[in-house]
C-alpha cells in the first residue's frame, strides 16, 4: 500500500502515472475480494467521510457511501441547503470547520474555484467529486475499465466524441499519462481549456503517443479500441440546450453506424446518466460493445482505493 504524494485530488493532473496505475491495481483487488465474497478487513473503521454536494448525484453519492460502509467507515451527506454556505459563510471557514469533525471530504460543486479554495483550507484529504472543469474519480473508473477489458494500455487508441467537458478534460489527461493514443472529435469552440490541452500534449510527447483533435467523428472512431462520449448538455449548461443540440446532433451522436468504424473488439464507455437518442443511441449503450455498467460499478472500487490511499 502506498500513500499519495498529495493529500487531495482536484483533478487527474494531481496524480503521477505510477499513482494512477497503483490506484487501479488496488481497485481491481477490492473488486476481486467483493466478487469472492471476501471482506475488506474494515480498514477504515472509525473514519468518517463528509459528502458536500452542490449538484445532484446518483453514482458519485451511492458509490462513496457504499465504499465507506464496506470499508467500515461512516458517511455524512450535506447538500447545499444543509450548510451555512447558503447563508454567507465563507468557503475558507467552512473548510476549516469540516476539518474538525471528519477525516475526509468529497465535494461536488458548480465551480472548480470552490475545489481549489477547499484544497487550500482543508486540514483533511479532499476529493473532487465533480466540478465544472474536472471529474477525476470518473476518469479513474474509466481507466480501470479499459485495463480490465484490454489488459494493457500500450498501443491503445481512445476516441472521444462530443463536448470538451469536465469528464473529457480528466480522461484525456489520464489517457495521456498512461500512454493511450487519443483522437478527440470535438466541434470548434467546444474544446477543453488551453491548460488541459497543454498537459495532454506534454504527456503525450513524453510517452511518444498521439494526441489529435479533429472535427469529424468518423476519423476519430476509425480503428479505435475505446469509444467514449458524454452528455452534450452538462449541469450548468441548460440555457444552451437548443444551441448545443443543433451543433452536436446528429453529427456527434454515437450510433451503430459510427461504432461500425471502430475495431470489432472495441468497447464503448459513458459515465452516465445518458441522454438516449442524443449523444448515444440505445442500440449502442445496450449493445455488445458497451461496458457502461462495469464502468459504473468500477466507481465503487476506485473510490475505495482512493479513500484507503488517502486515509491510511
Amino acid at each position: 500500500m502506498i500513500s499519495l504524494s498529495k493529500k487531495y485530488l482536484t483533478s487527474i493532473e494531481d496524480l503521477s502515472e505510477d499513482e494512477i496505475r497503483y490506484l487501479i491495481s488496488q481497485a481491481i483487488e477490492f473488486k476481486t475480494k467483493k466478487s469472492d465474497n471476501g471482506n475488506n478487513n474494515q480498514i477504515l473503521a472509525g473514519k468518517t467521510l463528509a459528502l458536500m454536494f452542490e449538484k445532484p448525484s446518483t453514482r458519485t453519492r451511492l458509490s462513496f457511501e457504499a465504499a465507506m460502509y464496506q470499508l467500515g467507515g461512516n458517511t455524512i451527506y450535506l447538500n447545499a441547503n444543509d450548510l451555512q454556505l447558503s447563508r454567507g459563510e465563507s468557503i475558507q471557514d467552512t473548510a476549516k470547520t469540516i476539518s474538525l469533525y471528519v477525516d475526509c471530504l468529497v465535494s461536488r460543486v458548480h465551480s472548480h474555484n470552490t475545489i481549489i479554495e477547499l484544497s487550500q483550507n482543508c486540514k483533511i484529504p479532499l476529493i473532487n467529486g465533480l466540478s465544472d472543469l474536472y471529474h477525476p474519480c470518473q476518469s479513474l473508473a474509466d481507466l480501470m475499465t479499459i485495463l480490465e477489458y484490454k489488459k494493457s494500455f500500450k498501443g491503445l487508441t481512445l476516441a472521444w466524441i462530443g463536448d470538451g467537458n469536465n469528464v473529457c478534460n480528466d480522461l484525456l489527461m489520464g489517457c495521456a499519462k498512461v500512454g493511450i493514443n487519443i483522437r478527440a472529435a470535438i466541434p470548434e469552440g467546444y474544446e477543453p481549456p488551453q491548460h488541459v490541452l497543454e498537459v495532454v500534449t506534454h504527456e503525450s510527447k513524453l510517452k511518444q503517443t498521439d494526441f489529435t483533435i479533429v472535427r469529424e467523428p468518423v476519423y476519430a472512431v476509425r480503428n479505435a479500441d475505446v469509444v467514449v462520449t458524454d452528455t452534450f448538455v452538462s449541469i450548468g449548461k441548460e440555457k444552451e440546450v437548443d444551441k448545443r443540440k443543433s451543433i452536436f446532433i446528429p453529427k456527434y451522436q454515437v450510433n451503430d453506424q459510427l461504432m461500425s468504424y471502430s475495431k470489432d473488439n472495441a468497447i464503448f464507455l459513458h459515465c452516465l446518466p445518458a441522454k438516449r437518442g442524443q449523444e448515444v443511441t440505445s442500440e449502442v449503450i445496450d449493445g455488445k460493445k458497451s461496458v457502461v455498467w462495469d464502468e459504473a460499478e468500477n466507481r465503487l472500487h476506485v473510490q475505495k482505493s482512493l479513500l484507503v490511499s488517502l486515509l491510511i
